[in-house]
């Protein structure tokens, strides 16, 4: 009984196989006709009639999935559509040129990062950039303009943690500036817990570190009774503590950190979680697009309409592209409405990838292009 079933299902899709085919070749000559008129690809309310005329025509309770298979249809024709036209959008010259351009990184830039010497913005930044000269910064947003006003050429953020999440101040700083991610590493982080020489364990009272450190080893500090205290930065926090010479107080941060400044490792690895990455951008005010690169972000907003997010989303789908990262955050000056941050796996120089972002561009509220850039995992920075 179920073969016979699954039989007639075979032969409906062949039928609807041809059917799409046949479809796809009136897609094409309206798409000439559009270019010949001048008209846009999408036209938005046209899209709508179809699919309320279609749902009407449907029985009650497939209505639903009626418009579910008409919107996804409608996505496909727009794409095939600038497919066939090969129209170019001032995204699309504009990525075009800056991949014919072939920039490469420069060796030893000057790189904003967070802290002061043995900070992890640090580590992340010698491990982007080698040759880095840091110039060290007292906040993110200071670290946002020092390259705005070109007293660097970088600056290095971090923007998310595998045990305590999104840093969400980065990613708003993001939407503030017109920068580009030029390049992106993961670093293993190990916190430890240092204090100064002599101190034992069972003394501890207070912990110094910045709130993701903390949070990154909430547990272990609950566990001798401490006390945490937040400060601006992991290095600054071990700063501190070797400044204060008191045994009572320990911070939370990294072995480098304990050596330059004197302190003892009182115990290492104190993380909740086994995995504890950082995820670090390399922020520029100029788009640099490596042959080598195989992460693209963006941000967006879409309208409040049902299935927006569901359309944006699909199309990355039918691409067969990965999506790594989705990060949502408020508009400023808005009621509950969100740019929604991307991020997913890809090279600009496939051609079906840049159309497929081309066209998304144009079919979004709020849209910016964020980078094309390689991402590296850092080995080994925490090694004393």
């Amino acid at each position: 009984m179920l073969e016979q079933e699954r039989k007639e299902i075979d032969a409906i899709d062949e039928e609807l196989v041809r059917l799409f085919a046949r479809r796809m070749a009136v897609v094409e000559r309206v798409a000439k006709v559009k270019q010949q008129a001048g008209l846009p690809v999408f036209q938005p309310e046209r899209e709508q009639q179809v699919i309320a005329r279609r749902m009407a025509q449907a029985p009650e309770a497939l209505r639903g999935y009626t418009a579910g298979l008409f919107t996804s249809l409608m996505d496909l024709s727009r794409d095939y559509q600038r497919a066939q036209l090969k129209r170019e959008t001032p995204l699309e010259q504009t990525l075009r040129a800056a991949m014919q351009e072939e920039k490469t990184l420069p060796a030893s830039p000057v790189v904003a990062c967070l802290g002061v010497e043995g900070a992890f913005s640090q580590l992340a930044a010698l491990e982007m950039f080698p040759g880095a000269q840091c110039r060290f910064c007292p906040s993110f947003s200071e670290v946002a303009r020092a390259v705005q006003t070109g007293e660097a050429q970088f600056g290095v953020l971090p923007v998310e943690n595998s045990a305590a999440g999104s840093i969400t101040e980065n990613y708003d700083l993001l939407t503030q500036h017109r920068f580009y991610i030029a390049k992106a590493t993961a670093v293993e982080i190990e916190q430890c817990l240092l204090g100064v020489p002599g101190a034992r364990l069972e003394e501890i009272k207070t912990v110094l570190s910045h709130k993701q450190g903390l949070m990154q080893t909430a547990d272990f500090i609950r566990s001798i009774g401490a006390a945490p205290v937040e400060r601006s930065n992991t290095a600054v926090a071990a700063q501190e503590v070797a400044a204060r010479g008191d045994r009572t107080q320990a911070a939370v941060a990294s072995r480098q950190a304990a050596k330059l400044y004197g302190l003892t490792v009182l115990r290492h690895g104190i993380q909740s979680s086994e995995i504890n990455r950082t995820r670090f951008v390399a922020i520029s005010p100029s788009l640099y697009i490596p042959h080598n690169a195989g992460k693209i972000s963006v941000v967006f907003s879409l309208p409040h309409v049902t299935g927006s997010l569901y359309r944006t989303l699909a199309r990355f789908s039918y691409e067969g592209l990965n999506l790594t990262k989705i990060e949502s955050r408020p508009i400023p000056g808005k009621n509950f409405e969100y740019f929604f941050f991307l991020d997913f796996e890809g090279n600009l120089r496939k051609e079906e990838t840049l159309r497929m972002l081309c066209g998304f561009a144009e079919e979004t509220e709020r849209f910016a292009f964020l980078g094309n850039y390689e991402e590296t995992l850092a080995r080994d920075v925490t090694a004393p």
